[in-house]
């Protein structure tokens, strides 16, 4: 059989052809990913004028607003925000860019994503959750007046006050409390804030539920 040289010659140039863009696709990746860390707006806006997929995402699914949320830098988030991505997506963990902004304290940021279309509450972990976790008062106290659902629950039953009395988070315990959550709620499994926090002594955490009317 007789092999068809211009054929062949075609197919290695094509493939390499593909190989070349892949790894310039990869190289404009890295540069985007380390311009969002560095806050460098201008390459940010660079790269997206060249094209750059706004909505593209790592190998956890966190997209480019993801990572410039958890970085907090108002003018990279505002660039990104301005080629039009979507805002609500979650990555495989459910977590969306507000919520990575929420539970980095990043309160402009915060506000900044809400009013683009971020989700303030959702199936799953919850920005209230994570902002509680983390003894963010200022966004916690931002969601809140803005009517996140205090006593929202994960797909476990977990809600935000348990989080904050399982990781000894006084004031979030106290602010959560301030705004009406509900003390005695129960997972499926009998989980409670106070059996939370005296998994982990936490001590002071203990003595407010206690003193507030709080049960196992």
């Amino acid at each position: 059989m007789k092999c068809n040289v211009k054929y062949f010659a075609s197919y290695f140039l094509a493939v390499a052809c593909l190989l070349s863009a892949a790894a310039s696709r990869a190289a404009v990746y890295d540069d985007m990913i380390r311009a969002i860390g560095l806050g460098d707006n201008s390459t940010v806006a660079n790269l997206l004028q060249r094209g750059v997929d706004v909505n593209s995402v790592n190998r956890d699914g966190d997209t480019f607003l993801m990572m410039a949320a958890k970085e907090g830098n108002m003018n990279v988030l505002k660039t990104l925000l301005s080629a039009k991505p979507k805002v609500a997506a979650l990555n495989s963990f459910g977590e969306s860019a507000l919520m990575l902004a929420a539970i980095k304290g990043h309160l402009e940021a915060v506000k900044l994503l809400l009013a683009e279309g971020g989700q303030i509450d959702h199936a799953g972990w919850t920005p209230l959750m994570y902002a509680a976790s983390m003894n963010r008062i200022e966004v916690m106290r931002f969601l809140m007046v803005r009517g996140a659902k205090i006593d929202a629950a994960n797909t476990s039953g977990i809600t935000a006050l348990m989080l904050a009395a399982r990781e000894g988070q006084t004031q979030a315990v106290l602010l959560l409390m301030e705004y009406g959550a509900n003390i005695n709620l129960k997972t499926a499994n009998g989980y409670t804030a106070l059996g939370a926090a005296k998994q982990r002594d936490n001590e002071e955490i203990v003595r407010i539920l206690v003193k507030a009317g709080a049960k196992e």
